[in-house]
């Protein structure tokens, strides 16, 4: 189905389109989205209501003769066009529309409630070869040097980068890492992972020198129980500040 043909001008019955169109100025004048926003609901609005015309259930003229089998069905017929991260966008946005209409008593109910969605597909993973890796560990401090900042900022950021690659440690892992997990004498580190499930990460006798550095140099009083990854004040640090962190180093790296 073309995007224009749905758009915020599409051929539609004017009881919906009255509905549509207030729906759409309540976006934009009371939660002040961003056009690129509403006209992704328009699309979606536009998408469901052409299909609703040529339903062989009858025409539907009003936002309350839009009923649950409707919701079902069109998202059945949806999942042979649409990517399944389409149809979710799409029923959201129609959810919030319905809700709407509920609040404004144009309609008793909201037919894309707890609606049964298909589960998002799972991107494939992506690997680094050697020479991107050795790439993206240059990176902080060829960037931070730049920068003129700190020498703490490039010491941090390398004993990341480095505990993520060589113990292949998920980010919500790698925060959560004391200085008492740390077995230097093996090259390793105990690591609590999803259902608080216990293992040993083997690291390297490298990974494990950039710690002790780093240690040495900016966390001296740490003990057992201390984060090893900390922001200046000594803090452990949040997921999505190391998110935040590597993004820059991918993005520097272009990765």
């Amino acid at each position: 189905m073309d995007e224009a043909e749905v758009g915020e001008g599409a051929r539609i019955p004017e009881g919906l389109n009255s509905a549509k169109v207030a729906f759409l100025d309540y976006l934009t004048l009371e939660r002040r989205l961003s056009p690129h926003t509403r006209r992704n609901y328009a699309h979606a609005l536009g998408c469901f209501f052409l299909w609703l015309q040529r339903d062989a259930r009858g025409m539907v003229l009003e936002p309350t003769q839009v009923t649950r089998l409707h919701a079902r069905s069109y998202l059945i017929e949806a999942q042979s066009l649409y990517s399944r991260r389409t149809i979710r966008n799409h029923v959201s946005g129609l959810r919030s529309f319905f809700k709407f209409c509920q609040k404004r008593k144009w309609t008793e109910g909201n037919p894309f409630h707890n609606l049964t969605l298909p589960k998002p597909e799972k991107p494939l993973p992506k690997f680094l070869t050697e020479d991107q890796v050795v790439k993206l560990l240059a990176q902080p401090e060829s960037l931070e040097s730049k920068q003129a900042n700190h020498a703490f900022k490039p010491s941090r950021d390398l004993m990341i980068l480095e505990l993520l690659y060589s113990g292949g440690l998920r980010v919500s892992e790698l925060v959560g890492l004391d200085y008492g997990h740390l077995d230097s004498s093996r090259s390793a580190i105990r690591v609590l992972g999803k259902g608080r499930k216990e293992r040993i990460c083997p690291i390297g006798s490298k990974t494990v020198r950039t710690i002790h550095s780093f240690r040495d140099n900016f966390a001296k009083d740490a003990s057992l129980d201390s984060p090893i990854v900390i922001n200046h004040r000594g803090k452990r640090l949040s997921v999505r500040s190391v998110q935040a962190i590597l993004k820059k180093y991918l993005r520097s790296a272009e990765l």
